[in-house]
């Protein structure tokens, strides 16, 4: 009687544990880096003509930087106050994109849900999803969102209180400092042509709206980038599809041994 055939075992790729000292070192250097910009907004609001308790409340509350420096630089342009604060929520609503994602990674508790979802922004989901583990996940969002918003409302008060000392803030570049690091942040994870491909779809579109829609709206338009190359990746005809199949078999061991 032939021998019985057993197929091989499926082989699946491990999840290599990153050290919560690397998490934590990772997550503090985003946190310093990006909570010093708060610097830039303390002067910037004070010299729009908020008050210091309001510059304060803003970061205190609000607590995403893209749509307080919409605010107020809509303010100090003179615009209305409605305009300016529909501007700010247009810019914030990524961050509700973001938290769709990170609830399903982290599983907090939901008596601890509330609290998490006002340190959900840019950088706190940048750091947590290029975590390999729930564990690192959680740690990277924890350090990054509390040492952030500590130092960001701290430096906010700063800024407010020394607006007059500190001059120009653009003669500082504070204010580029947090779309840097996120940019930094996000290039590592861009690791198929695909996603390649969506990223400067995307940016083509903000740079291409920019001029005819109002503030916050071309970073929301955006989001069609992904719809769209999936939807021609998913015809299978030539364009999208044959340039992310070509590279990605490229990168592939039979792509590398051909």
């Amino acid at each position: 009687m032939a021998a019985e055939q057993t197929a091989p075992p499926e082989i699946r790729p491990r999840t290599v544990a990153k050290p919560d000292a690397a998490v934590v070192r990772d997550a503090l250097g985003v946190g310093v880096a990006v909570g010093l910009s708060g610097f830039a907004f303390g002067v910037t609001s004070a010299g729009s003509g908020l008050t210091i308790l309001q510059t304060c409340a803003l970061s205190l509350l609000v607590f995403t930087g893209a749509s307080q420096f919409a605010l107020v630089g809509a303010l100090a342009a003179g615009g209305n106050p409605f305009t300016a604060a529909a501007s700010a929520f247009f810019l914030g609503v990524r961050n509700a994109f973001y938290g769709l994602r990170l609830s399903q990674l982290l599983a907090l508790p939901r008596a601890l849900r509330p609290l998490a979802a006002q340190w959900v922004i840019d950088e706190t989901a940048a750091v947590t999803l290029a975590q390999p583990t729930r564990r690192a996940a959680r740690i990277g969002f924890t350090v990054t969102g509390l040492t952030l918003y500590v130092l960001w409302n701290l430096t906010t008060l700063a800024g407010a209180l020394g607006a007059e000392a500190l001059g120009d803030t653009g003669a500082w570049g504070l204010d580029a400092a947090s779309p840097a690091v996120f940019l930094a942040l996000l290039a590592p994870m861009l690791k198929t042509s695909t996603e390649r491909i969506t990223a400067a779809l995307a940016v083509a579109l903000v740079l291409g709206l920019l001029p005819v829609l109002p503030a916050g709206m071309p970073v929301l338009a955006a989001a069609l980038a992904a719809p769209v190359v999936l939807f021609l990746k998913g015809r299978g005809g030539h364009g999208v599809a044959d340039v992310g199949s070509a590279a990605e078999a490229g990168n592939s061991p039979k792509g590398q041994a051909r």
